[in-house]
Formats: C-alpha cells, sequence, structure tokens
C-alpha cells in the first residue's frame, strides 16, 4: 500500500538534511504522485527543486500536472531548459493548455519554443478556443476506429494506440473525414467475434457536445448519461477530442467554488486563496460591497422619509430590523434553492413559472406562519395596530422575498449572467429596501384608517 506523506515527512526531511539522495529516491517513488505534490507544496523552494530532479522521467510529469499555479510557475523558472522540456512533452494536452494559459504571452511562446511540432500544433489549437469553452478542456489523444473494420483489426489498433490514449475504455467510430458515425464499448469489442464488423456492433447514438460549448456543459452531460468520456465535435460533427471525466470532476469543484464566492459577493478568484495576494483578494471584494453600499443608501433614505409616520408610532421602529432581516432570510433560502437547481440543470429557464407558484405557496405558508409570530410580538411591544401592521407587513414581506428569490436568478440567466450573482448579499440589500417600503405602506394605510 502506499505510504502517505504524514507517514513519511519526518524521513523525508532527515534525507534532505543529510543529503542522501540515492535513498530519498527509493523513498519518493512509494508515494503517490498526488501526495508528492503535496509533499513539493510543503517544502522549501530548494528543498522542492531537489525532489523534483530525484523524481523518474515518467512520474515527472504526472506530479507537476498536480501542483498549484503559482508552484508550477516557480519550479520552471528554477528549472533548465531540458527538464523543462521533459516536464512539458509528458504533460497531457489538456494539462499543458490549462498549463499555459495562465502565463504571459512572452512566457507562453517561450515555453511553445520548448515543444515538438505535433505537440505545438495540439496545445495551439486547444488554446485557440474560448477559456471556458470544452475545446480547451478536451483532449486530442483518443482511440477511433473504422466501421469496416473487423473486429481483430480493431483490437490491433487498440493494441497499438492504446498506450498514448486518455482513455480505452471507449472507443470512437469514424469514416475516413473523422465524422463521428458511433461508439463502442472496450468491453463488448473484446467479447466480439473476431470476424464481425464494427458498423455491426457498434452504437450509433452517441452523446456528444460541441466544442465551443461552456465547459459546465460537459459536466452536465457525463453526469446525466453516467458516462466516462464525452467525444467533442466541430458543426459538422468531426470527432476533435474527448473529454474524460476526471477532467470534469476537477471543473465542477472549480465551478463549485467560484459560485460559493459569488454568492458571498466576491468576485471569483483566478488563483487559490492561498496564492491570491492581500491587494487582489481586496479587488475582487471591494467592487461588491461599494455596489451593495449604493443599494444601502436607498435604505436610509427611505427611513429618512418616513420619520412622520415612525413619530406618529414609535414602536414601529422596534420592528425594522426584524422585518428586513426575516425578509432577506427568506429570499436568500428560495434564492440558493434556485440557483442551485438551475446550475443542476433541476429546473430549466423555461420551467421557472411552476417554480414561482410553488415559491407563491410556500410563501404563503411560512408568511402566515412568522405573521402569526409578529402579531404576538407587535401586540406585546405596542397594541392591536401595532400586532395588525407588523402581522400583515411580515407576510407579504415573505412572500415577496420568495417570489424575488425565484425571479431574479431566471432573470439573470435571461442575459447571459451567471444566476449565482445573486448572492446573499444582494438579496438581502434588494429586500431591504422592498421590507421598508411594504412595511411603510402597510403602517400608513392602517394608521390612515384608525
Amino acid at each position: 500500500m502506499p505510504k502517505t506523506f504524514e507517514l513519511l515527512k519526518p524521513e523525508i526531511e532527515k534525507l534532505l538534511a543529510d543529503r542522501r539522495w540515492a535513498e530519498l529516491r527509493g523513498l519518493i517513488v512509494e508515494i503517490p504522485e498526488p501526495d508528492i505534490s503535496d509533499t513539493l507544496e510543503r517544502l522549501g523552494e530548494q528543498d522542492r527543486i531537489v525532489l523534483l530532479r530525484l523524481l523518474p522521467r515518467e512520474m515527472l510529469s504526472e506530479v507537476f500536472s498536480y501542483l498549484s499555479d503559482r508552484t508550477q510557475t516557480d519550479l520552471l523558472q528554477a528549472l533548465t531548459t531540458e527538464e523543462t522540456r521533459v516536464i512539458l512533452a509528458g504533460l497531457s494536452p489538456d494539462d499543458r493548455a490549462e498549463f499555459l494559459q495562465e502565463l504571459p504571452g512572452q512566457a507562453i511562446q517561450k515555453m511553445m519554443n520548448l515543444l515538438t511540432p505535433e505537440d505545438r500544433r495540439e496545445t495551439l489549437q486547444l488554446l485557440g478556443y474560448p477559456g471556458e469553452s470544452v475545446g480547451r478542456l478536451m483532449t486530442p489523444d483518443y482511440v477511433a476506429v473504422r466501421p469496416d473494420w473487423t473486429v481483430d483489426e480493431a483490437l490491433a489498433h487498440v493494441r497499438a494506440k492504446g498506450m498514448d490514449s486518455e482513455t480505452i475504455n471507449v472507443v470512437y467510430v469514424t469514416d475516413g473525414r473523422w465524422k463521428l458515425l458511433g461508439v463502442l464499448g472496450l468491453r463488448k469489442l473484446i467479447l466480439a467475434p473476431p470476424s464481425a464488423r464494427i458498423r455491426d456492433i457498434m452504437e450509433e447514438t452517441v452523446v456528444r457536445i460541441d466544442a465551443f460549448e461552456d465547459r459546465e456543459k460537459a459536466v452536465e452531460l457525463i453526469s446525466r448519461y453516467d458516462i466516462t468520456a464525452l467525444p467533442v465535435v466541430d458543426a459538422g460533427d468531426t470527432l476533435l477530442g474527448i473529454v474524460t471525466i476526471d477532467d470534469v470532476f476537477d471543473v465542477a469543484e472549480e465551478e463549485a467554488t467560484e459560485d460559493f464566492q459569488k454568492t458571498a459577493a466576491v468576485n471569483p478568484l483566478k488563483a487559490s486563496y492561498r496564492d491570491a495576494s492581500i491587494l487582489s483578494l481586496y479587488g475582487k471584494r471591494v467592487t461588491w460591497l461599494a455596489s451593495l453600499l449604493g443599494i444601502s443608501i436607498v435604505t436610509t433614505g427611505i427611513l429618512a422619509s418616513q420619520a412622520d409616520t415612525l413619530n406618529s408610532a414609535v414602536a414601529l421602529a422596534f420592528f425594522i430590523p426584524l422585518l428586513i432581516g426575516t425578509g432577506g432570510n427568506t429570499g436568500n433560502q428560495s434564492a440558493t434553492l434556485m440557483v442551485r437547481a438551475l446550475a443542476t440543470g433541476d429546473i430549466r429557464e423555461r420551467q421557472w413559472v411552476g417554480a414561482l407558484f410553488r415559491e407563491v405557496a410556500i410563501g404563503l405558508l411560512l408568511g402566515v406562519t412568522m405573521g402569526l409570530a409578529g402579531w404576538l410580538l407587535g401586540f406585546f411591544k405596542g397594541d392591536a395596530r401595532i400586532a395588525l401592521i407588523v402581522s400583515v407587513a411580515m407576510v407579504a414581506i415573505v412572500v415577496a422575498s420568495s417570489l424575488l428569490g425565484v425571479i431574479l436568478p431566471v432573470i439573470l440567466q435571461r442575459f447571459r449572467i451567471d444566476p449565482a450573482v445573486a448572492s446573499n448579499p444582494l438579496i438581502a440589500s434588494v429586500m431591504d429596501i422592498l421590507g421598508l417600503m411594504i412595511y411603510f405602506a402597510v403602517a400608513q394605510a392602517v394608521l390612515a384608517a384608525a
């Protein structure tokens, strides 16, 4: 069983200090590549370079692919040109493109010059697609066979090309112009009669994705159809590459992280929190905070305009935090559920009307429940008029906030804006304004009728 860094850490540090390179090299090959990358992240710069140079050639690129962007860049600046060439050549095309896209233009050109003509051509092709597209995520390393081949011929081709493929669990069937015709599982291929033709055993219905689609669509398709690889095609159905399940795991994690950050009113970080500078973190947060401050100024203006109403019934002021806080919390619940449903495909954009009616029903139930509690508090702190104002306003605010939580993400998605932007702080700030407007409208109506 592979040993972990935690178990080997004392021994690794001692061997580094004693400069016993041969023993250290024998020790680190027992550690899985992800754990070796964690080891490198925790070491000082000099020890990190030494340990990387001790890795066997076949492990070098795999370990490098697990490192953070900053560590990758720092290491390549310290390594020789030949060491850099070995690492870049060993990376899969999609990992290589992902690494290069984070570098400045001059650095990209320098790295490209270290690649073979074939690797350079593949990398330039991937870099030609939009940053968040499937084209950047795909790898051109796959196995394809022809429909008129026999099973025997196909298996011989798999043996010849399989070592360079990202996966051989799935074999694709294409014509002479690489148009995708079908798909074949390796198990079915192995068990088929050797003389059978590929066209007779392949599946013609193939789940596929366009290279310019957003990468979140690839996550959705692989999850929905429970497949391990997804073929990527162009407008003419030419097979360009594949996206594998390990790629979409990384994407799903990145997208979930971005959504968490957006729901906290933070612009998504380009690097990890650990690698981000203080100024970049400041910049990601201050824009939203300044915008929300502008919304809060409107709240202050509403309060100032209702000074006469508050003076006529001072007890009304006691319930302002209660009402707008409940409105914000209700809206956050509704928006969180809706944003996640849209992200997972549980609710399509055209199905929002059904969700709207559902939230009306839920909002009424929640509103009546909270309204009863508000009536008791209003009667205790004031009188029957205050109790009526608080309870009616509570019902209206809860229903309104439930509807806002559904409508705002749908509107944002309609305008091609990530629904996660309907963040908790944004919903809360909007509900501060809407809640005060509802509260004072109800108060004025009740007080005028009394």
